[in-house]
Protein backbone atom coordinates (compact mmCIF):
# COMPACT_ATOMS: atom_id res chain seq x y z
CA UNK A 1 0.00 0.00 0.00
CA UNK A 2 1.33 3.63 -0.95
CA UNK A 3 2.77 5.17 2.44
CA UNK A 4 -0.14 7.71 3.83
CA UNK A 5 2.66 10.57 3.40
CA UNK A 6 3.13 10.04 -0.17
CA UNK A 7 -0.77 11.21 -0.81
CA UNK A 8 -0.24 14.57 1.59
CA UNK A 9 -0.17 16.59 -1.48
CA UNK A 10 -3.12 14.68 -2.87
CA UNK A 11 -5.37 15.47 0.59
CA UNK A 12 -3.72 18.93 -0.32
CA UNK A 13 -5.30 18.70 -3.55
CA UNK A 14 -8.87 17.56 -1.93
CA UNK A 15 -9.02 19.76 0.62
CA UNK A 16 -9.00 23.00 -2.32
CA UNK A 17 -11.26 20.78 -4.36
CA UNK A 18 -13.31 20.96 -1.50
CA UNK A 19 -12.95 24.29 -1.02
CA UNK A 20 -13.86 25.12 -4.58
CA UNK A 21 -16.92 22.89 -4.84
CA UNK A 22 -18.31 24.57 -1.60
CA UNK A 23 -17.69 28.15 -3.69
CA UNK A 24 -19.84 26.36 -6.47
CA UNK A 25 -22.52 25.15 -4.09
CA UNK A 26 -22.96 28.41 -2.76
CA UNK A 27 -23.21 30.38 -6.13
CA UNK A 28 -25.85 27.72 -6.87
CA UNK A 29 -27.81 28.83 -4.69
CA UNK A 30 -27.74 32.37 -5.76
CA UNK A 31 -29.52 32.26 -8.70
CA UNK A 32 -29.47 31.87 -12.83
CA UNK A 33 -25.57 31.86 -13.97
CA UNK A 34 -24.22 33.93 -16.43
CA UNK A 35 -22.97 32.53 -19.35
CA UNK A 36 -19.08 31.09 -18.96
CA UNK A 37 -18.71 31.33 -22.79
CA UNK A 38 -15.51 33.99 -23.85
CA UNK A 39 -15.32 33.71 -26.93
CA UNK A 40 -16.57 37.28 -29.05
CA UNK A 41 -19.51 36.89 -30.79
CA UNK A 42 -20.16 33.21 -29.90
CA UNK A 43 -23.69 32.18 -28.76
CA UNK A 44 -24.68 32.31 -25.58
CA UNK A 45 -25.16 29.16 -23.53
CA UNK A 46 -28.04 27.79 -22.11
CA UNK A 47 -28.22 26.40 -18.22
CA UNK A 48 -28.72 22.96 -19.95
CA UNK A 49 -25.86 23.23 -21.98
CA UNK A 50 -23.90 24.24 -19.06
CA UNK A 51 -24.98 21.65 -16.57
CA UNK A 52 -24.41 19.09 -19.18
CA UNK A 53 -22.29 16.02 -18.08
CA UNK A 54 -18.92 15.12 -19.31
CA UNK A 55 -18.07 12.86 -16.98
CA UNK A 56 -19.14 10.98 -14.18
CA UNK A 57 -16.36 9.55 -10.92
CA UNK A 58 -18.05 7.31 -8.59
CA UNK A 59 -21.23 9.84 -8.39
CA UNK A 60 -19.36 13.08 -8.66
CA UNK A 61 -20.08 14.81 -12.00
CA UNK A 62 -18.20 16.92 -14.17
CA UNK A 63 -20.26 19.44 -16.11
CA UNK A 64 -19.67 21.74 -19.27
CA UNK A 65 -19.43 24.34 -16.89
CA UNK A 66 -16.95 23.22 -14.69
CA UNK A 67 -14.77 21.97 -17.43
CA UNK A 68 -15.39 25.00 -19.36
CA UNK A 69 -14.26 27.22 -16.14
CA UNK A 70 -11.11 25.35 -15.69
CA UNK A 71 -9.85 25.33 -19.07
CA UNK A 72 -10.64 28.98 -19.46
CA UNK A 73 -8.91 29.88 -16.23
CA UNK A 74 -4.86 28.69 -17.45
CA UNK A 75 -3.15 31.23 -19.87
CA UNK A 76 -3.96 31.87 -23.53
CA UNK A 77 -0.79 29.44 -24.64
CA UNK A 78 -2.56 26.24 -22.78
CA UNK A 79 -5.73 27.31 -23.81
CA UNK A 80 -4.58 27.31 -27.52
CA UNK A 81 -3.77 23.73 -26.62
CA UNK A 82 -7.01 22.54 -26.15
CA UNK A 83 -9.30 23.45 -29.15
CA UNK A 84 -9.86 20.16 -30.54
CA UNK A 85 -11.96 17.33 -29.32
CA UNK A 86 -8.54 14.66 -28.57
CA UNK A 87 -7.45 17.73 -26.95
CA UNK A 88 -10.30 18.60 -24.67
CA UNK A 89 -9.98 14.26 -23.69
CA UNK A 90 -6.76 15.05 -22.69
CA UNK A 91 -7.77 18.12 -20.46
CA UNK A 92 -10.79 15.84 -19.04
CA UNK A 93 -8.86 13.19 -18.46
CA UNK A 94 -6.69 15.85 -16.22
CA UNK A 95 -10.08 16.27 -14.29
CA UNK A 96 -10.71 12.88 -13.67
CA UNK A 97 -7.44 11.36 -12.69
CA UNK A 98 -7.89 14.90 -10.47
CA UNK A 99 -11.24 13.45 -8.93
CA UNK A 100 -9.82 9.92 -8.72
CA UNK A 101 -6.98 11.06 -6.16
CA UNK A 102 -9.24 13.37 -4.14
CA UNK A 103 -11.64 10.58 -3.92
CA UNK A 104 -8.47 8.21 -2.94
CA UNK A 105 -7.24 10.91 -0.35
CA UNK A 106 -11.01 11.57 0.99
CA UNK A 107 -11.01 7.18 1.52
CA UNK A 108 -7.71 7.29 3.34
CA UNK A 109 -9.11 10.00 6.07
CA UNK A 110 -6.66 12.79 4.48
CA UNK A 111 -9.83 15.09 4.73
CA UNK A 112 -9.81 14.89 8.70
CA UNK A 113 -5.75 15.96 8.40
CA UNK A 114 -4.55 18.59 10.00
CA UNK A 115 -2.45 20.27 7.23
CA UNK A 116 -5.64 19.53 4.85
CA UNK A 117 -8.23 21.16 7.54
CA UNK A 118 -5.39 23.82 7.87
CA UNK A 119 -5.29 24.42 4.22
CA UNK A 120 -9.25 24.30 3.99
CA UNK A 121 -9.25 26.91 6.57
CA UNK A 122 -7.28 29.45 4.71
CA UNK A 123 -8.59 29.13 1.47
CA UNK A 124 -12.43 29.66 2.88
CA UNK A 125 -10.58 33.18 4.86
CA UNK A 126 -9.21 34.63 1.69
CA UNK A 127 -12.65 33.66 -0.25
CA UNK A 128 -14.24 35.27 2.78
CA UNK A 129 -12.39 38.16 2.42
CA UNK A 130 -12.26 38.83 -1.02
CA UNK A 131 -15.97 38.16 -0.95
CA UNK A 132 -16.29 41.29 2.11
CA UNK A 133 -13.60 43.61 0.77
CA UNK A 134 -13.19 43.00 -3.05
CA UNK A 135 -15.36 45.45 -4.23
CA UNK A 136 -17.36 47.03 -1.09
CA UNK A 137 -14.02 49.74 -0.62
CA UNK A 138 -12.58 51.21 -3.98
CA UNK A 139 -9.83 53.89 -4.72
CA UNK A 140 -12.65 56.36 -5.76
CA UNK A 141 -14.28 56.27 -2.37
CA UNK A 142 -11.13 57.97 -1.13
CA UNK A 143 -12.37 61.97 -0.81
CA UNK A 144 -10.71 64.29 -2.47
CA UNK A 145 -10.81 66.47 0.95
CA UNK A 146 -9.67 63.78 3.20
CA UNK A 147 -6.30 63.20 0.61
CA UNK A 148 -5.74 67.14 1.21
CA UNK A 149 -5.99 66.98 4.93
CA UNK A 150 -3.24 64.11 4.88
CA UNK A 151 -1.40 66.16 2.98
CA UNK A 152 -1.22 69.36 4.77
CA UNK A 153 -0.89 67.31 8.01
CA UNK A 154 2.22 65.08 7.17
CA UNK A 155 3.89 68.85 5.37
CA UNK A 156 7.47 67.34 6.06
CA UNK A 157 6.69 64.49 3.88
CA UNK A 158 6.37 65.83 0.93
CA UNK A 159 8.34 69.19 1.04
CA UNK A 160 12.06 67.91 2.51
CA UNK A 161 15.14 70.63 2.17
CA UNK A 162 18.29 69.02 0.56
CA UNK A 163 20.60 67.56 2.75
CA UNK A 164 24.28 65.83 3.06
CA UNK A 165 25.91 63.33 5.04
CA UNK A 166 29.48 63.44 5.84
CA UNK A 167 32.23 61.76 8.18
CA UNK A 168 34.81 64.18 10.31
CA UNK A 169 37.73 63.60 11.45
CA UNK A 170 38.08 66.34 14.31
CA UNK A 171 41.30 67.69 15.05
CA UNK A 172 42.61 70.28 18.01
CA UNK A 173 45.41 71.39 16.41
CA UNK A 174 45.80 72.47 12.28
CA UNK A 175 48.69 70.70 11.85
CA UNK A 176 47.24 67.45 13.18
CA UNK A 177 44.32 67.93 10.71
CA UNK A 178 46.63 68.00 7.56
CA UNK A 179 48.31 65.22 8.26
CA UNK A 180 44.78 64.13 8.57
CA UNK A 181 43.23 65.42 4.95
CA UNK A 182 46.41 64.55 3.23
CA UNK A 183 46.17 60.84 4.22
CA UNK A 184 42.64 61.20 4.04
CA UNK A 185 42.99 62.58 0.19
CA UNK A 186 45.13 59.59 -0.34
CA UNK A 187 44.58 56.25 -1.28
CA UNK A 188 44.22 55.53 2.32
CA UNK A 189 40.90 57.83 2.62
CA UNK A 190 39.31 56.47 -0.65
CA UNK A 191 37.66 53.50 0.50
CA UNK A 192 34.95 54.72 3.75
CA UNK A 193 36.59 51.93 5.79
CA UNK A 194 39.88 53.78 5.27
CA UNK A 195 38.48 56.58 6.19
CA UNK A 196 37.04 55.35 9.66
CA UNK A 197 40.79 54.32 10.36
CA UNK A 198 42.27 57.71 9.67
CA UNK A 199 38.92 58.78 12.34
CA UNK A 200 40.50 56.43 14.67
CA UNK A 201 43.83 57.30 14.25
CA UNK A 202 43.36 60.81 14.09
CA UNK A 203 40.30 62.36 15.47
CA UNK A 204 39.59 63.93 18.83
CA UNK A 205 36.36 64.10 18.92
CA UNK A 206 34.90 60.97 21.16
CA UNK A 207 31.32 61.07 19.80
CA UNK A 208 31.80 61.17 16.19
CA UNK A 209 34.65 58.68 16.83
CA UNK A 210 32.58 56.14 18.33
CA UNK A 211 30.71 56.36 14.70
CA UNK A 212 33.41 56.27 12.57
CA UNK A 213 32.93 60.00 12.34
CA UNK A 214 29.45 59.87 11.16
CA UNK A 215 27.64 63.39 11.23
CA UNK A 216 24.96 62.01 10.18
CA UNK A 217 22.40 63.58 7.58
CA UNK A 218 21.97 67.94 7.69
CA UNK A 219 20.43 70.88 6.14
CA UNK A 220 22.17 73.61 4.59
CA UNK A 221 20.80 75.88 8.09
CA UNK A 222 21.34 73.01 10.92
CA UNK A 223 22.77 75.05 14.10
CA UNK A 224 23.86 71.41 15.50
CA UNK A 225 27.50 72.13 13.39
CA UNK A 226 29.67 74.94 13.23
CA UNK A 227 28.71 77.03 10.18
CA UNK A 228 32.10 76.87 8.67
CA UNK A 229 32.08 72.88 8.57
CA UNK A 230 28.06 72.82 7.00
CA UNK A 231 29.07 75.34 4.42
CA UNK A 232 31.79 72.87 3.60
CA UNK A 233 29.82 70.05 3.51
CA UNK A 234 27.69 71.48 1.27
CA UNK A 235 30.20 72.88 -1.11
CA UNK A 236 31.02 68.87 -1.57
CA UNK A 237 30.09 67.95 -5.33
CA UNK A 238 29.42 65.06 -4.97
CA UNK A 239 29.54 61.58 -2.35
CA UNK A 240 33.33 60.68 -1.65
CA UNK A 241 34.84 64.03 -1.91
CA UNK A 242 37.00 65.24 1.26
CA UNK A 243 38.30 68.47 2.11
CA UNK A 244 39.97 70.21 4.60
CA UNK A 245 41.24 71.04 6.95
CA UNK A 246 38.63 73.24 7.99
CA UNK A 247 38.92 76.09 10.82
CA UNK A 248 35.70 76.44 12.72
CA UNK A 249 34.80 78.92 15.08
CA UNK A 250 34.52 76.18 17.77
CA UNK A 251 38.29 76.31 17.47
CA UNK A 252 38.53 73.09 16.16
CA UNK A 253 40.12 71.51 12.55
CA UNK A 254 37.93 69.26 10.43
CA UNK A 255 38.47 67.17 7.79
CA UNK A 256 35.29 65.91 5.74
CA UNK A 257 34.60 63.41 3.65
CA UNK A 258 30.94 62.80 1.81
CA UNK A 259 29.18 60.01 2.18
CA UNK A 260 25.25 60.72 1.20
CA UNK A 261 23.23 63.22 -0.50
CA UNK A 262 19.56 64.04 -0.64
CA UNK A 263 17.93 66.20 -3.01
CA UNK A 264 14.97 68.85 -2.02
CA UNK A 265 12.04 67.31 -2.06
CA UNK A 266 8.95 69.99 -2.76
CA UNK A 267 5.79 67.91 -4.04
CA UNK A 268 2.40 69.49 -5.03
CA UNK A 269 -1.18 67.96 -3.62
CA UNK A 270 -1.79 67.32 -7.56
CA UNK A 271 1.52 65.25 -8.26
CA UNK A 272 1.28 63.38 -4.76
CA UNK A 273 -2.89 63.14 -5.47
CA UNK A 274 -2.85 59.28 -6.75
CA UNK A 275 -0.16 58.07 -4.16
CA UNK A 276 -2.62 59.59 -1.48
CA UNK A 277 -5.09 58.46 -2.95
CA UNK A 278 -3.72 54.53 -2.96
CA UNK A 279 -2.11 54.69 0.72
CA UNK A 280 -5.59 56.02 2.24
CA UNK A 281 -7.60 53.27 0.10
CA UNK A 282 -5.43 50.71 1.81
CA UNK A 283 -5.33 52.48 4.91
CA UNK A 284 -9.34 52.50 4.56
CA UNK A 285 -9.24 48.50 4.09
CA UNK A 286 -7.04 47.57 6.07
CA UNK A 287 -9.60 49.22 8.87
CA UNK A 288 -12.33 47.87 7.28
CA UNK A 289 -11.00 44.23 8.02
CA UNK A 290 -9.64 44.84 11.61
CA UNK A 291 -13.00 46.20 12.09
CA UNK A 292 -14.92 43.05 10.70
CA UNK A 293 -12.57 40.60 12.76
CA UNK A 294 -13.25 43.04 15.61
CA UNK A 295 -17.07 42.80 15.53
CA UNK A 296 -16.22 38.58 14.70
CA UNK A 297 -14.37 38.24 18.00
CA UNK A 298 -16.88 40.26 20.26
CA UNK A 299 -19.87 38.20 18.82
CA UNK A 300 -17.95 34.53 19.01
CA UNK A 301 -17.49 32.97 22.89
CA UNK A 302 -13.87 32.96 23.03
CA UNK A 303 -11.65 31.47 26.01
CA UNK A 304 -8.06 32.54 26.17
CA UNK A 305 -5.89 29.73 28.92
CA UNK A 306 -2.65 31.64 29.03
CA UNK A 307 -1.16 29.75 31.92
CA UNK A 308 -1.07 26.60 29.49
CA UNK A 309 1.10 28.82 27.35
CA UNK A 310 3.87 27.86 29.13
CA UNK A 311 3.42 23.89 28.23
CA UNK A 312 4.33 24.75 24.58
CA UNK A 313 7.61 23.95 23.66
CA UNK A 314 9.54 25.78 20.81
CA UNK A 315 11.91 23.59 18.68
CA UNK A 316 15.14 25.82 18.29
CA UNK A 317 17.63 23.10 16.63
CA UNK A 318 19.22 24.17 13.64
CA UNK A 319 17.15 22.00 11.13
CA UNK A 320 13.68 23.79 12.34
CA UNK A 321 15.64 27.74 12.22
CA UNK A 322 14.91 27.77 8.19
CA UNK A 323 12.58 30.29 7.00
CA UNK A 324 9.67 29.55 5.89
CA UNK A 325 7.55 33.30 5.46
CA UNK A 326 6.71 33.39 8.82
CA UNK A 327 7.53 36.32 10.54
CA UNK A 328 8.37 36.71 14.40
CA UNK A 329 4.39 37.38 15.87
CA UNK A 330 2.97 37.40 12.29
CA UNK A 331 0.16 35.19 11.44
CA UNK A 332 0.82 32.27 9.18
CA UNK A 333 1.64 33.08 5.68
CA UNK A 334 -1.30 32.80 3.40
CA UNK A 335 -0.72 32.08 -0.15
CA UNK A 336 -2.72 34.51 -2.93
CA UNK A 337 -6.54 32.83 -3.49
CA UNK A 338 -5.26 32.06 -7.23
CA UNK A 339 -2.60 29.50 -6.07
CA UNK A 340 -4.64 27.47 -3.04
CA UNK A 341 -8.22 28.07 -4.69
CA UNK A 342 -7.89 27.82 -8.44
CA UNK A 343 -4.85 26.40 -9.03
CA UNK A 344 -5.43 22.72 -7.24
CA UNK A 345 -2.31 20.49 -7.39
CA UNK A 346 -1.56 17.64 -9.46
CA UNK A 347 1.34 15.11 -9.66
CA UNK A 348 2.33 15.58 -12.89
CA UNK A 349 3.39 19.51 -13.47
CA UNK A 350 3.98 19.11 -16.77
CA UNK A 351 -0.06 19.21 -17.51
CA UNK A 352 -2.47 22.14 -18.00
CA UNK A 353 -3.87 22.44 -14.49
CA UNK A 354 -7.63 20.94 -14.00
Amino acid sequence: MTPRYALIPLALAFAVASAAACKKDAADKQGPKVSTSTSAGAVPQTEAELDAVVATIDGVNITVREFQDRINRQSPYIRARYTSTEQKKEFLDNLVRFEVLAQQAKKEGFDKDPDVVRSMKQVMIQKLMKDHFENGIRPEDVKDEDMKAYYDQHAEEFHKPEEVRVSAIVCDKKVSAQKAATDALGEKGSSNKGFRELVALYSTDADSRERGGDLRYFTATSTELPKEVVDAAFKLLKTGDVVGPIAASNKKFYVLKQTGHRKAIDKSFEEVKRQLQNRLYRDMRTQAQKDFIDKLKAEAKIEIFANKLDAVRIDNSAANNESHGHGAGNLPAMPPTDELGDQPMLPDSNQATP
